[in-house]
């Protein structure tokens, strides 16, 4: 049974340039083929790749610019996103997702088959 299960509560605030760690755990995955990713989707506005790995790669979404890094624990089998100097407009709902395979294009977030509920973050001014 495969299993994603996300930390950190259903909201958290956190105010303009301050950090937040959010952990992802995941199970029932073999991790050197599968696709996993954090997405996040503002109100409105159609879901973004924050950041993805795939075959041993690690790719962030072009608004990143250096400041989230994302660390995958196989032994623990979490996988995390460390975000530092957050922005106003990095408010959103951030959810972890995994895919059994590696998918070669660049996936949206609806072709993960496996997802958290998210976390709703607020970047205060």
């Amino acid at each position: 049974e495969v299993r994603l299960m996300q930390s950190g509560g259903g909201s958290v605030s956190v105010q303009a340039g301050g950090s937040l760690r959010l952990s992802c755990s995941v199970s029932g995955l073999p991790w050197h083929n599968s696709d996993m990713a954090w997405f996040r989707q503002a109100p409105g506005a159609k879901c973004e790749m924050v950041a993805r790995i795939k075959d041993g790669y690690t790719y962030y979404g072009e608004f990143v610019k250096g400041r989230f890094t994302l660390n995958q624990d196989r032994e623990k089998s979490t996988l995390d996103l460390q975000m530092n100097s957050l922005k106003p407009e990095d408010t959103a709902v951030y959810f972890c997702t995994a895919e059994l395979g590696i998918m070669t294009w660049q996936p949206t977030c609806s072709e993960y088959d496996f997802r958290t509920p998210g976390t709703q973050v607020t970047v205060g001014s």
